[in-house]
């Protein structure tokens, strides 16, 4: 099983989508060959605009994600330390070095993103990114 971090790009294209983006999204969602790993950072930002927005369907999703999440990480402390040294070092914004921290502290095999590789995430040694615009 490869163990895999998903950003919150990916899931709300897999969520609100209904174009090639969402479909390469649910098929690394759906893939039986992959476990799920995340943080509570992943979670805030997808989570609470779908519930104040009254997008029950798009939360409901959302929930069947983070229900389906083997292991979290839960360190906030260290992970905040981690992501400010990624974020300093590879030029990373404020909640991409967050997901990086944790997907890295979470041992992801691989770290899914909706981002283009001319991104900063693609520079952080030890996180093998993945855009779904790649395929899987």
């Amino acid at each position: 099983m490869t163990r895999t971090f998903v950003d919150s790009g990916v899931l709300i294209a897999a969520a609100r989508g209904e174009d090639a983006i969402a479909e390469a999204a649910l098929s690394f969602l759906f893939d039986p060959a992959r476990v799920f790993v995340s943080s509570p950072f992943v979670r805030l930002e997808v989570l609470p605009k779908a519930v104040f927005n009254q997008k029950m369907v798009e939360a409901e999703f959302y929930e069947t994600f983070f229900g389906a999440v083997e292991t979290w990480a839960t360190d906030i402390d260290t992970l905040i330390q981690q992501a400010h040294a990624i974020a300093c070092n590879y030029g990373l914004a404020a909640m991409d070095a967050l997901h990086a921290a944790a997907a890295i502290a979470l041992n992801a095999e691989d770290f899914l993103t909706t981002e283009k590789p001319t991104k900063p995430m693609y520079r952080v040694p030890n996180l093998r990114v993945i855009s779904v615009f790649e395929g899987n």
